[in-house]
């Protein structure tokens, strides 16, 4: 009987043991399959937004446009709908790309259900909450990623889109703080001047982050005479989003999915500017924003901010894909960045956004993959 009970127990382990291998596998061939691991291959991506009342039709003229044209990717934002996306992830796939789901993470605007919970929001030094003050522009409404309920609320829509078929990741945007400082050429737009971290943009101030804090710390961030010297501080809501950001990843993971996320230049810049620290996450890819044109910087900043990253990242497995704002840029531009990406270390390029690719732009893009 014991040698039966042993058996038993041993035969048990086993399958254990080989389901968590199995699943391990699972989600190493969806990497390798995707391209995001052994695949040498720099990888072009472009972001879409989906509109539900377009017919198939004029989705698969866009992704075989953009498959004709040297793309691999295509981000799809569909407001969170599993749906819609369940919908266009096969149109996307039968054109050749893949297809990844872009998420509005910690910023929810509209958020039907978030939107019953005024609680669940983001509160500034001023105490006014994202729910009905919200910073810069309406469509800012942020939630805290402290608290259970609206944490456990975002890490729900990752899995309703890790769950559907054909979807290589789910990716992850706005991932973060709203921004302490807005990048320098956006200032003007605002008429503002952020010399200081201002408390009208410097978040997350709610009850449940003051209590935690305050439970570990023993001091009150609210008492703070200025709070941006309080490294302790920062360092606790820089904690905050990582944590969101690891639970998506094994969300994502124990789906067959991988996670991808956009990001701020580099890992000093995004602690900087939006308490982001992404270079410390569990996490497969990041396509950092390097939207020169945003910062005043010129074209070769874009190999500048890919370099800083591929160096933080440089004993981690995670890959950098950089991104590239390409309304305001001259096809021949377009050309340039992608050499200053390839030549820093990047794995890859992002256009922003497909539908503001025009042809030229679509056609320089094509010949940088063949080696033109």
């Amino acid at each position: 009987m014991k040698l039966l009970k042993l058996t038993m127990l041993f035969t048990l382990v086993c399958l254990v043991s080989c389901g968590k291998q199995e699943k391990a596998a699972d989600v190493k061939e969806q990497k390798d399959t995707t391209g995001h691991t052994d695949s040498k291959a720099f990888k072009y991506w472009t972001w879409i937004t989906a509109d539900a009342k377009r017919d198939d039709d004029s989705y698969k003229k866009e992704f075989t446009r953009y498959k004709d044209n040297g793309l691999d990717a295509v981000l799809i934002n569909t407001n969170t709908d599993p749906e819609l996306l369940g919908r266009l992830t096969p149109l996307a796939r039968e054109a050749g790309l893949e297809v990844h789901a872009w998420l509005m993470a910690m910023n929810r605007p509209g958020d039907s259900v978030a939107l019953q919970h005024p609680d669940w929001y983001a509160v500034s030094r001023e105490g006014n909450s994202c729910f009905d003050h919200r910073p810069y522009v309406d469509y800012y409404q942020w939630l805290c990623p402290t608290k259970e309920d609206s944490r456990n609320h975002v890490l729900g829509l990752v899995e309703g889109l890790a769950k559907v078929e054909g979807v290589a990741s789910v990716h992850l945007d706005y991932i973060r703080f709203p921004d302490i400082f807005l990048p320098i050429g956006l200032l003007p737009k605002y008429d503002l001047e952020q010399k200081t971290e201002l408390p009208e943009f410097d978040f997350c101030y709610c009850d449940a982050c003051v209590a935690e804090f305050e439970k570990i710390h023993h001091k009150n961030p609210k008492e703070f005479e200025d709070p941006a010297l309080d490294m302790e501080w920062k360092q606790f809501r820089l904690n905050k989003i990582r944590a969101v950001v690891n639970d998506a990843y094994k969300i994502a993971h124990d789906h067959g999915k991988i996670l991808t996320a956009a990001v701020f230049p580099y890992p000093e810049m995004a602690d900087h500017m939006v308490r982001q620290r992404w270079d410390k996450w569990d996490i497969d890819v990041v396509l950092p924003m390097i939207y020169h044109n945003f910062y005043n910087e010129e074209t070769d900043w874009i190999g500048f901010a890919t370099r800083q990253g591929v160096e933080d990242l440089k004993n981690k497995k995670t890959e950098l894909h950089t991104g590239i704002y390409v309304p305001e840029m001259s096809p021949s531009e377009i050309k340039e960045a992608v050499k200053l990406a390839k030549d820093n270390g990047a794995k890859g390029v992002s256009f922003f956004d497909g539908p503001a690719l025009t042809d030229d732009m679509l056609r320089a893009i094509k010949e940088t993959k063949e080696g033109k």
